[in-house]
C-alpha cells in the first residue's frame, strides 16, 4: 500500500503560478513511478505529467510543455508539480498517483491521493 496526500492547490489568477506537493507513505516510494493527473468537471481524467522512479525521465502532456514541471525528492518521499502561466482551462482537481513502473495511462496507476482543487480565475 502507498498512501498519498496532496497539498498546494487553491485559487489563483490567470498568469499566476502554484506548486503542488504530494507526500507518500507506506511502501518504498522510490520504487514507484509517479504522475499528476487532473480531472475537470465533465471531462475525463488527463495525465498532466509523469516521472520515473529516479527522476531521470519525465513526460508531459503536449499542451502543457513549458508551463508545468514535475520533480521528485525520494529522500522526502515527495513529488512536486510546478505550474506557471496558469490558464482558466487548467482548473481541475489534481491527483497524485503511483504506479509500479512509469506510465502515461491514468488507468494503470494503482494508488491515488484524494486530490487537490486548482481554480484559475480569468
Amino acid at each position: 500500500q502507498v498512501q498519498l496526500v496532496e497539498s498546494g492547490g487553491g485559487l489563483v489568477q490567470a498568469g499566476g503560478s502554484l506548486i503542488l506537493s504530494c507526500v507518500a507513505s507506506g511502501r518504498t516510494f522510490s520504487s514507484y513511478g509517479m504522475g499528476w493527473i487532473r480531472q475537470a468537471p465533465g471531462k475525463e481524467r488527463e495525465i498532466v505529467a509523469a516521472i520515473n522512479w529516479s527522476g531521470s525521465n519525465t513526460y508531459y502532456a503536449d499542451s502543457l510543455k513549458g508551463r508545468f514541471t514535475i520533480s521528485r525528492d525520494n529522500a522526502k518521499n515527495t513529488v512536486y508539480l510546478q505550474m506557471i502561466s496558469l490558464k482558466p482551462e487548467d482548473t481541475a482537481v489534481y491527483y497524485c498517483a503511483a504506479v509500479p513502473r512509469s506510465s502515461r495511462d491514468p488507468r494503470e496507476y494503482e494508488y491515488w491521493g484524494q486530490g487537490t482543487q486548482v481554480t484559475v480565475s480569468s
